[in-house]
């Protein structure tokens, strides 16, 4: 991950509900969500859940899949562990960090 991907995810994730929609989705694991499911989950409206998702789906924190007549959302795994590892990327100047 680059800085500019560093700054589109943390950007998208700093919304209220863009952060619930992606700690949901980073639960539920690989099989992912059906949007209604997400909305009902999380008390979101349609036209505000799609918006969302689509800030996330381009910040590359979520994926979605067709199944049948839904479309599946789940969290991209490897863009939040990419993430994790850009904001920890030489944590304590390569020393042993203490807890």
């Amino acid at each position: 991950m680059n800085t500019k991907q560093t700054l589109a995810a943390l950007s998208a994730l700093a919304q209220d509900s863009r952060l619930a929609v992606f700690r949901l989705l980073v639960q539920t694991g690989p099989d992912g969500l059906a949007a209604s499911k997400i909305g009902e989950k999380l008390d979101i409206a349609p036209s505000s859940l799609s918006f969302h998702l689509k800030e996330l789906s381009h910040a590359g924190l979520i994926a979605s899949r067709q199944d049948g007549r839904f479309v599946i959302y789940s969290a991209d795994i490897a863009a939040m562990n990419g993430l994790i590892g850009f904001l920890t990327e030489n944590c304590c100047g390569g020393v042993s960090c203490k807890p």
